[in-house]
């Protein structure tokens, strides 16, 4: 007997259905997507859920009877031989179990399943026909039967082969692939239209689509994509591997770039230790990626498995947490760093987001604030990368309330009340308060400290904080002056851990050049600079005494940061701290080498895996003082590899490009041959 549908339950399908079509309409016709994904896959899980309990429900324009959305009018529609189907999800390691107990009961199996395991790239589908190894159509995969041609735009992406590389190819191939954005390109893309002041996109996805639907092929050219081929379609004359790890390996010496992080499990744990091994080194990788595809590894099996109306039995894909969440903004606050800059802080209706609860992200500034057009009680949209602050990236427009206000900057520093200035060109604005203002001398302290400047162990942010509120330390110079009394007598702080950062202290004071200029906190000057500042000028009178001119002249040093380094060296109270700190007892041994005669000069040298006796920023520093570039990439430039356990598509490439590879005993013996004490 067919179950009555409750009016709420046919109510909330409708709105289901409304609010699924619009997110489509913006996403694949406007390119202007406002619902982030994660919100688009629940809402379509729960009107799945509403189906599946009153079937009389499910009509023929559901969303859940189709893949995607109407193509875009402006490009000439492709209609798919082999339709795209979509991936069912899973969210939890209980769900990809359940997933492998359909599929070995639907085999009559009681031995494990082999699955082929693919990182889930958040790009663009994409299918790409190939006729006697030559390319003669791409489409997007639209809603799945129908998509669009993109023929010109691809060819313009250097990763898609116009020709195969192999004579024994089928007669005809259609491969598919997931068009997208690296990480890197994505930022530079940015930073280009903040400095010509055209819209930014809020994702390298978001990038990739807008890219892809571009009506004049130029412009896709000049953008940063790569094509990675996932499976293939249509094939006639000729025969493909009977495994799928086996085809794309195929389609890699055909031409076509495959993922390095893809391997072959033999069990569904593996599968799910995969899973956990990836969402670790997710923010890590070079390109975006929203979870893991597993596919059964046997094609015969894939055969016998068949599909469903609009996915394949075979595969899933099981999602990571959510990078992007919608909240409520409750209200901004100001904060005070240690250069002064005063920055908007989002506070959120707490939301889980990245794999933790975030209830702050970072405005940036006035200008982002502006560009974002955001207003106190809007709904945003949240985005969390790995060890990423989080950021608001857009505004929900739709869901403005009306009682939404406008957020105003203040003209005083909302912590010593002294004025706040911005200057002409900068998008900061700045409190001028200086060592007056506590923020900005808490914060210095706190750069002081970190571990890449004079690496004080102990010495925690809230520690520096409670100090400073105390009276106990008023400049970077303090720290050397502290005592054990005073210390024990702070909260929370015994006998042994005021010795223990005392001791601290004492081993901090036998450092580097380059650490101690980096510990100043001079603006505009990270680690490379310094580090360059000081083979350059080979000790701190001469880079003190140096003119904008003569700074100009080190490497990666230009007009703007020579600016800071002399405004820094001519202010008085700067020189009399930095006496200070030598009195106390703070030295470094001289920079001997020049720039460009030290060992690895000219070197390019990449770390990839995890490192067990040095850790990643020791090993750095240590090729660094050697004269070596450290680069997050491998290309046929790059001289050398240290690869540790886990070591992933790096390493991989470095292989294919037969460059040498060190494990971390053959860097250690390399660094103690060249006088490094490890």
């Amino acid at each position: 007997m067919t179950k009555k549908i409750p009016p709420e339950s046919q109510s909330r399908a409708m709105e289901l259905h409304e609010i699924l079509n619009r997110a489509n309409y913006q996403y694949y016709v406007l390119d202007a997507p406002e619902l982030p994904d994660v919100e688009y896959d629940r809402c379509l899980r729960e009107l799945q859920g509403l189906e599946e309990q009153y079937p009389q429900l499910v009509t023929s324009d559901s969303p859940t009877q189709r893949v995607g959305a109407e193509p875009l009018a402006a490009f000439t529609q492709i209609r798919h031989e082999m339709p795209m189907l979509s991936l069912d999800n899973a969210f939890s390691d209980e769900e990809m179990e359940d997933f492998d107990r359909r599929i070995r009961e639907r085999l009559n199996y009681s031995a494990p399943v082999e699955y082929a395991c693919e990182p889930k790239l958040d790009g663009i589908a994409v299918s790409l026909l190939y006729r006697n190894g030559l390319l003669e159509r791409a489409a997007t995969r639209g809603d799945g039967t129908v998509g669009e041609d993109i023929t010109q735009n691809v060819r313009t992406i250097y990763s898609v082969p116009l020709k195969l590389l192999a004579e024994d190819v089928p007669d005809v191939l259609e491969v598919r692939g997931e068009i997208y954005m690296p990480k890197a390109g994505f930022e530079a893309l940015n930073e280009k239209a903040l400095a010509t002041g055209d819209k930014t996109f809020v994702n390298p996805r978001n990038a990739a689509a807008g890219s892809l639907r571009q009506l004049d092929p130029r412009i896709t050219a000049q953008r940063p994509l790569e094509l990675c081929a996932y499976s293939v379609g249509v094939v006639e004359g000729g025969e493909l591997p009977e495994a799928h790890s086996e085809i794309l390996q195929q389609l890699n010496r055909w031409g076509f770039r495959i993922n390095g992080e893809m391997t072959v499990a033999k069990n569904i744990q593996e599968c799910i230790e995969y899973h956990r091994r990836l969402g670790e080194k997710r923010a890590q990788l070079p390109y975006d990626i929203d979870g893991i595809v597993f596919k059964v590894n046997s094609i015969p099996l894939q055969r016998r498995l068949g599909f469903v109306a609009r996915a394949p039995r075979w595969a899933t894909a099981y999602k990571f947490p959510a990078q992007e969440e919608m909240t409520r903004l409750l209200d901004v606050e100001f904060q005070v760093g240690r250069t002064g800059a005063v920055t908007p802080v989002a506070r959120l209706e707490p939301v889980f987001v990245g794999g933790v609860t975030v209830s702050n992200a970072t405005l940036h500034n006035r200008d982002e604030i502006e560009r974002l057009g955001v207003k106190i009680g809007d709904t945003v949209i949240v985005r969390r990368a790995g060890d990423v602050i989080p950021q608001v990236v857009s505004v929900v427009e739709s869901r403005r309330p009306k009682g939404a206000r406008d957020i105003e900057f203040p003209s005083h520093c909302p912590v010593c009340d002294s004025p706040v200035e911005a200057t002409p060109g900068e998008a900061v604005a700045r409190c001028s308060g200086g060592l007056i203002c506590s923020a900005q001398r808490k914060q210095a302290i706190k750069h002081f400290a970190s571990r890449k400047a004079m690496d004080i162990d102990g010495l925690g942010d809230k520690l520096v904080e409670q100090m400073v509120d105390e009276g106990l330390l008023n400049s970077v110079s303090g720290l050397y002056h502290l005592s054990l009394e005073p210390l024990v007598a702070l909260e929370r702080m015994g006998e042994k851990s005021a010795q223990n950062l005392l001791d601290a202290l004492e081993r901090s004071k036998d450092t580097t050049l380059p650490k101690f200029l980096y510990a100043l906190g001079i603006r505009e000057v990270g680690e490379a600079t310094a580090r360059n500042l000081a083979r350059h000028f080979g000790d701190l009178d001469q880079i003190m005494q140096a003119d904008t001119e003569a700074l100009q002249q080190v490497e990666d040093v230009g007009p703007i940061v020579a600016h800071y380094v002399a405004e820094f060296f001519e202010q008085p109270h700067n020189l009399e701290e930095i006496a200070a700190l030598q009195q106390a007892g703070v030295h470094w041994a001289a920079e001997i080498r020049e720039s460009g005669s030290e060992p690895l000069a000219g070197q390019t040298w990449v770390l990839t895996g995890k490192l067990e006796t040095l850790s990643r920023s020791e090993a750095k520093d240590y090729l660094q003082r050697l004269g070596a570039k450290v680069a997050g990439s491998v290309s046929a430039n790059t001289h050398t590899v240290v690869a540790g356990p886990g070591a992933g598509s790096k390493l991989n490439k470095a292989r294919d490009l037969g460059l040498p590879v060190l494990d971390e005993e053959g860097l250690m013996s390399m660094l103690r041959t060249q006088g490094i004490e490890i």
